[in-house]
């Protein structure tokens, strides 16, 4: 997301919140990493309690300072408050966050047009759209009465990684445990739904794909439809472009 914003939101400063958990302060931490080292001016980093109800005095201090941009890391305790507060004291500001932000309750508590217009990341592949998926969205949809998300897809793909090290160890003669499973993923090299999975040395995906949402709101679909309110823009730059 610090690419993104950078490169093609042409963002030259940002302002970071978190909520304070594991989560919202590990990818708020990596993105402010990320933003100084691509040289955008990080103006200030505040933790954030989700318990609290205001935050109008550090959203009214961040307005003072005019960044181009916030970032909030977190999920939609403390996502909910920072939206609509945002949007009420400084509604033109870019608003971007990670995943915690794609949820649909968090779209029905702040509503439109409050939320619309932040940019959330995932950390996979968009292909709910492809012509080819539509048979497995068609037979996910019937069998658990939802739409699957992306999350669901790379989850599916993830057993099938796991059902193919089996098989390996299986096959090799060796005993099927933990250990030797582990082995076998490892070396992995399995075509799936969101395409081909391997992982380097490190024990990551090869294929780092975050996607680029945009919370736009289509009326047509209930507010609260994750599928519909947040527009897939792209991918996100692994690197910067310059």
């Amino acid at each position: 997301m610090a690419n993104y914003m950078r490169d093609t939101l042409k963002a030259k400063s940002v302002y970071i919140l978190d909520d304070s958990g594991a989560y919202g302060v590990g990818i708020a931490n990596a993105f402010e990493a990320q933003a100084k080292k691509i040289g955008m001016n990080v103006m200030g980093h505040d933790q954030l309690d989700p318990k609290e109800a205001d935050y109008t005095t550090v959203i009214t201090k961040i307005k003072g300072l005019n960044p181009d941009a916030v970032y909030y890391g977190g999920v939609a305790q403390a996502g909910v408050k920072v939206a609509k507060q945002l949007h009420e004291i400084f509604p033109s500001v870019i608003k971007a966050g990670g995943d915690g932000m794609v949820d649909g309750g968090l779209l029905s508590a702040v509503g439109f047009p409050a939320i619309e217009g932040w940019y959330c990341t995932q950390a996979s592949p968009h292909v709910m759209d492809d012509a080819s998926m539509s048979d497995w969205v068609a037979r996910y949809t019937k069998e658990f009465n939802m739409t699957p998300s992306d999350y669901a897809i790379t989850a599916y793909d993830g057993v099938q990684v796991i059902v193919d090290s089996i098989k390996r160890v299986s096959a090799s003669g060796q005993p099927v445990n933990r250990d030797t499973v582990r082995d076998a993923m490892q070396s992995a090299n399995l075509n799936t739904l969101q395409g081909p999975v391997s992982f380097d040395e490190n024990g990551d995906i090869v294929n780092k794909v975050i996607s680029v949402f945009k919370i736009t709101h289509d009326a047509g679909s209930a507010d609260d439809d994750v599928q519909h309110q947040y527009k897939y823009i792209g991918v996100a730059p692994e690197s910067p472009t310059s």
